[in-house]
């Protein structure tokens, strides 16, 4: 016999999907609406053909019967009943008392109110990556003290190209190879949830065949996720700049990283960056392999 606890899981789950179709108009989603609907919104054979299961099994579900729903079902039912990032996420804790599976959207964009919390770090450089590990927005401190970045292209925005392709971007990095090492450590656990995709498979290809260091750490598959630490940098004008590193990812966008360097205060690194802000230097050059 069922559990208080799980007759309530499933009573909500029932409630749920009654108010969500109950909210959509049968002609929204091509159906027509007839002159003996009592109810508003659309009837539970039609929320069946629109998810492509049948009726019996929808109306068990919303009943509350003890059936099992795959991951593909639910997705449907996400699509029928037009759920939002929010109701989708919250029908899976419903159903399988669990988040849903992480979307695989590639987006490279980032919102206004994201960049403007990077344009008021002011002496922190920072940037933001997107899942295929493309610098797609940074503030005026990332541009003085690392790249050129709104005159770059795609290829050479990204960390991973930068690391293993830029002799220049190397020299500037103290201890380079633990520093490669954990860039694409991080970026192979990235990659495990995009195989196949062609960008990063041609990224990959490229970079194989100019980097021996790529070539013979990527078959080792070592994976890690974004740590704490420090950052120790060689700028052409200012000299040595130390920073804290921290990296988080977005709560809406969890393909979308942020990278914050804060400056140390021993060594004067946030003097040096203001005098950089300051007296307008122009960026570093862009990185060519």
């Amino acid at each position: 016999m069922a559990s208080q606890q799980e007759q309530l899981r499933v009573q909500e789950l029932g409630d749920f999907l009654r108010t969500r179709r109950g909210r959509i108009a049968p002609e929204s989603v091509g159906l027509p609406r007839g002159e003996r609907r009592r109810t508003p919104g659309l009837r539970r054979a039609e929320v069946a053909q629109l998810a492509g299961v049948s009726v019996d099994w929808y109306t068990w579900l919303e009943q509350g019967r003890p059936i099992s729903v795959s991951i593909q079902v639910l997705e449907s039912l996400v699509q029928a009943l037009q759920l939002d990032t929010n109701e989708r996420e919250h029908l899976f804790f419903l159903a399988h008392q669990q988040p849903p599976p992480e979307g695989t959207s590639l987006r490279e964009t980032v919102s206004a109110t994201l960049q403007h919390f990077l344009d008021h770090l002011d002496l922190s450089p920072a940037f933001a990556i997107g899942p295929r590990w493309d610098i797609v927005a940074w503030n005026d401190a990332a541009r003085v003290v690392l790249y050129d970045f709104p005159h770059m292209t795609p290829r050479e925005r990204n960390i991973l190209w930068l690391t293993f392709a830029s002799a220049s971007h190397r020299q500037r990095i103290i201890d380079w190879d633990k520093h490669a090492r954990r860039i694409l450590a991080q970026f192979r656990t990235s990659y495990g949830r995009f195989p196949g995709d062609p960008w990063m498979t041609e990224l990959i290809a490229d970079l194989q065949t100019i980097s021996p260091e790529f070539r013979a750490w990527w078959s080792n598959h070592e994976v890690l996720r974004g740590p704490e630490g420090q950052k120790v940098l060689k700028h052409p004008q200012a000299g040595i700049l130390a920073f804290e590193h921290l990296m988080f990812q977005m709560y809406d966008e969890p393909d979308l990283k942020v990278v914050v360097y804060t400056p140390i205060k021993e060594g004067e690194t946030g003097e040096k960056i203001r005098q950089l802000l300051v007296q307008g230097y122009g960026p570093m050059e862009t990185v060519r392999p």
